[in-house]
Order: structure tokens, then C-alpha cells, then sequence
């Protein structure tokens, strides 16, 4: 029996050109931060000790900072407001509210210092050493340094609780998709800052609308349906639950973790093109 010829089908040229495109702007701020890595290490670590200078205790506050707001939260919680979160005991509460509160003071903080960095920084707009698609991720990187002492501080009373499970080694999973989401929004904001200079004045205003809309300190399974739908718009959302459910929890949160992935991945391929094209215009209005 005589087998029928097979022709190879012909692959689509267009479909090539957007895949690779697509590839392309997927890839471009790992790219960045790949290749100015050594100069970002520099100026993140001058960051942090210029932020501390003159201060009798320096870069202990790295850890003090966490501790102490660990603790002002203990005592309102516990003591005050004499709250409890579902089978949780006490100390289990507040390291569930700390897991959540982690994350939003690090993108809190980030966004505090990002909106205003462009404007903060003209003198480097037009340097072709450093360039100015780094000052965002500069800021974002030095703020996560307190908040990583935080989440090591975190990671040890979780194990002395008995909460940490095999989960918890997604953690870097989610720090990088937290990552990406502060240095796309931080990108477009600090953009827009340089034509609307009100932005940076909102950031308070901002940060306290995300805080009542991030499940921080209450359970999503104790709000209405159409709260909860309301909740699942913002980015935060799915940080802070990511966090609270691989740490605390120690479930894996499949959806909310695979829709973090996406929303972050996409803010930071975005929020970078949109500052290239912008950044074309900084200079005559900075």
C-alpha cells in the first residue's frame, strides 16, 4: 500500500513576527535588569545607607522597623480590639495580618518614593549612563529591602508557630511577580507624574483607599459575593492572599497565584514601553 505524501505545512510569517514581539517585550525588563545589574547593586545599597546615615542605630532599623510594627499590631489587635480571624489563636492572628501587611507596605513604599522619581532625578534624563528607565526600579529594589527583614523576621515565627509548610518555598515565585506589578505601575505613574504633579500629592489618599480594599486584617470568605468581585480588581488582592495562603495557611493558591503571574507580568512589559515612549518628552517638561 502506497503511503500518501505528506507536505510539511508552511509556518505563517506574520504569526512568527508577533510571537516574537511578544517574546520581545515579555522579555525586555528582565533584559533591563540583567544587564545594568552591577549598577542597580550599587546604587540600591547607596540608597539604603543614605537612608539611614546619621541615625545612632543605622542599618538596625532594617530589623527594629518590622519588629516594632509587629509588635504595635500585636497589641491593638490582641489586646485592644481583643480580635480573632476563623481557628486561629491569638499570636496566629496577627502573624496572618503581618503576612498581608508585608507585602502592602512594601508596594506602599515603593510607590510613596516612585511617583516622584523622575521628577526627582531630571539631572539624569538625559545620561546615557545610568539610564532613566532604571531610577523606578532603583527605588522600587531599595524599598523592599526593610521588607525582606520583615519576611525573614516573618519566616521564623512562622516556624516556631509550626505554620511553614513545603508551600512556602513559592515564595520567590511571589516576591517576583510582587516585584514586577510595584516596578509597571511605579513606570507609568512616575510618567504621568511629570505632566500632572497632583499624582504625587494622592499617594496618601491612594495608599489608604488600598488599604481598606486589600484583605489585610479580614477574611474574603466573610464579605458579600459582589464585594468580593469588587476586591478580585485589585492587584493587591492577589499579593496579600498569595502571601497569607503560602505562609500562613499553607495551601496552594493555584488561580490567584497564576492571575498574580499574569497581571504582574503584563504590568511590567507595559508600564516599561509606555515610560520609553514617554521619556521622549521628559525633558521639556522636567
Amino acid at each position: 500500500m502506497r503511503e500518501a505524501a505528506r507536505t510539511p505545512k508552511s509556518v505563517n510569517p506574520a504569526a512568527l513576527v508577533a510571537v516574537s514581539r511578544v517574546w520581545g517585550a515579555v522579555w525586555a525588563p528582565f533584559a533591563l535588569v540583567l544587564r545594568h545589574r552591577a549598577m542597580l547593586v550599587r546604587t540600591v545599597r547607596s540608597d539604603v545607607r543614605a537612608r539611614y546615615a546619621g541615625s545612632v542605630l543605622g542599618l538596625a532599623w532594617l530589623v527594629l522597623y518590622p519588629l516594632l510594627f509587629l509588635g504595635a499590631y500585636s497589641l491593638v489587635y490582641i489586646y485592644i480590639f481583643n480580635a480573632r480571624f476563623g481557628l486561629y489563636k491569638s499570636h496566629e492572628y496577627v502573624l496572618h495580618i503581618f503576612c498581608g501587611l508585608v507585602p502592602f507596605l512594601a508596594f506602599t513604599e515603593s510607590l510613596a518614593a516612585g511617583v516622584p522619581s523622575v521628577t526627582g532625578n531630571s539631572n539624569l534624563i538625559k545620561n546615557t549612563l545610568f539610564p532613566i528607565e532604571l531610577v523606578p526600579v532603583k527605588v522600587v529594589l531599595a524599598s523592599q529591602c526593610t521588607h525582606l527583614a520583615a519576611a525573614g523576621i516573618l519566616f521564623v515565627a512562622l516556624g516556631l508557630c509550626g505554620r511553614l509548610t513545603v508551600y512556602a518555598a513559592l515564595f520567590p515565585v511571589v516576591f517576583l511577580a510582587q516585584l514586577l506589578l510595584s516596578m509597571g505601575v511605579i513606570w507609568v505613574l512616575s510618567s504621568l507624574n511629570v505632566f500632572v504633579r497632583d499624582l504625587q500629592n494622592a499617594v496618601a489618599i491612594l495608599t489608604l483607599l488600598l488599604m481598606l480594599v486589600s484583605p489585610i486584617a479580614y477574611s474574603v470568605s466573610d464579605l458579600p459575593p459582589g464585594v468580593h468581585r469588587l476586591l478580585l480588581l485589585n492587584p493587591l488582592y492577589y499579593i496579600v492572599v498569595s502571601w497569607q495562603e503560602i505562609l500562613m495557611a499553607g495551601h496552594f493558591p493555584g488561580r490567584v497565584l497564576a492571575t498574580l503571574c499574569i497581571i504582574s507580568v503584563a504590568s511590567a512589559c507595559l508600564g516599561l514601553r509606555f515610560f520609553t515612549r514617554m521619556k521622549r518628552v521628559f525633558a521639556d517638561n522636567v
